[in-house]
């Protein structure tokens, strides 16, 4: 199949066919005598395999590993989960510092609402007034 055709049955567009090939994710199909790419029939599961995998939160260098395993006939599963498990790792750091951030971000918003019109805490905080750092 051509590129917009694996492009649109993959649900993505063609840039990022091309960038996936770039990066070795898709390998490049080679090219009939008419000049155009033949796309197997794989590339959009392939393809379909990518997406959900940065749906999760996979990186590009991740789902390049996981393709990697995936393609391995003995599907080496503590290798597979050792890289989920270092996703799941980084997500529940981010959660984390997300939490803190929130709760930061809520306690200036609280203060907001008192006090005069001229002073802000949120305005100070990002300054580095309520820190003493000017």
């Amino acid at each position: 199949m051509r590129i917009g055709t694996a492009a649109e049955q993959a649900g993505v567009n063609i840039q990022t066919l091309r960038y996936y090939e770039r990066r070795g994710l898709l390998p490049r199909p080679p090219r009939k005598r008419s000049g155009y790419r033949e796309f197997p029939d794989d590339a959009v599961r392939m393809v379909r395999f990518i997406k959900r995998a940065q749906d999760l939160g996979f990186t590009l260098d991740e789902v390049e590993q996981l393709l990697r395993l995936r393609s391995d006939k003995r599907r080496d599963r503590a290798r597979i989960r050792a890289v989920a498990t270092t996703r799941v790792q980084q997500i529940e750091r981010k959660i984390a510092e997300l939490t803190a951030m929130k709760r930061a971000l809520s306690h200036l918003l609280h203060c907001c609402e008192e006090g005069s019109t001229l002073e802000c805490p949120i305005i100070e905080a990002l300054d580095g007034i309520e820190a003493g750092v000017q």
